[in-house]
């Protein structure tokens, strides 16, 4: 009985600590300022953003030899401490029956051809052609970036096809479309993709929608985006609010087409 209250007493604390650890990391994002010579860039996508501590964490290797990456995270403060710290590199996994069978080896990505990154307060990515010793960053201004795809260092195969990419995908909080001078997951979420050279920036979804949510659908090469209609224009996305299912063909990711809602 003693053993059992010992065992419960340890649970217990392992979980108010492991609650304290998550407490230093719920609030995602950063203020920014508002004018308004600042409306029309927002409506653009640009958030209008004070000038925040960066730094970045290291190099991200891709697929393509040429093309290094550098993550960059926002410096975060802990108040209690004063302790500085940045978020550090993850990367979704996935697994299923089809991506390690017979012709199919995505090395437990999420989708082949696509490592997916993600990171506490991740806010830029920086892009480095060696060839020709060209250094870019994929926004002008800090953002909050919730997955960052690009092409994998690993040789992916489908359906027994060596399959590369050869282009970037961002999901990410880019404007405070709410106008509460904070730009963080209460914004709505967009998806942009990016050539090699992290150019030709374009929206995937129509501008009054968010995100929350993907699927891949390996028969087709297709990506299915889940969104939900800012109907009432507030900048935010409210539970009432319709859903609807995008897809995307990897193959030529153009502006995604409207399944239902």
């Amino acid at each position: 009985m003693k053993k059992d209250i010992a065992l419960l007493m340890l649970f217990a604390a392992i979980f108010v600590v492991g609650c304290n650890q998550e407490n230093k990391f719920v609030d995602k994002g950063f203020p920014v300022s508002h004018s308004d010579a600042a409306d029309e860039a927002q409506q653009e996508g640009m958030s209008d953003s004070l000038k925040i501590e960066t730094r970045s964490s290291g190099v991200v290797m891709t697929g393509n030899p040429n093309i290094r990456l550098a993550s960059i995270y926002m410096v975060n403060t802990i108040q209690k401490t004063g302790e500085k710290f940045i978020g550090s590199n993850g990367f979704h996994h996935g697994y299923s029956e089809e991506s390690d069978g017979p012709g199919n080896q995505w090395n437990y990505h999420l989708m082949p051809g696509f490592e997916a990154l993600y990171g506490y307060n991740l806010v830029n990515v920086a892009h480095h052609d060696i060839a020709s010793n060209k250094a870019s960053k994929f926004f002008e201004k800090p953002v909050l970036i919730k997955t960052f795809y690009f092409p994998t260092f690993s040789n992916d195969t489908l359906n027994s096809k060596p399959i590369s990419r050869n282009y970037f995908l961002v999901s990410a909080y880019d404007a405070d479309t709410n106008k509460d001078g904070i730009l963080n997951l209460k914004d709505l979420r967009k998806l942009y993709f990016f050539d090699i050279n992290a150019a030709n920036k374009s929206q995937l979804i129509p501008p009054n929608y968010s995100v929350y949510g993907s699927q891949y659908d390996s028969a087709n090469d297709f990506m299915f985006i889940y969104a939900k209609q800012d109907v009432n224009s507030n900048g935010s996305i409210d539970k009432d609010e319709p859903s609807s299912t995008f897809y995307i063909d990897l193959k030529n990711p153009v502006a995604a087409v409207k399944m239902f809602e």
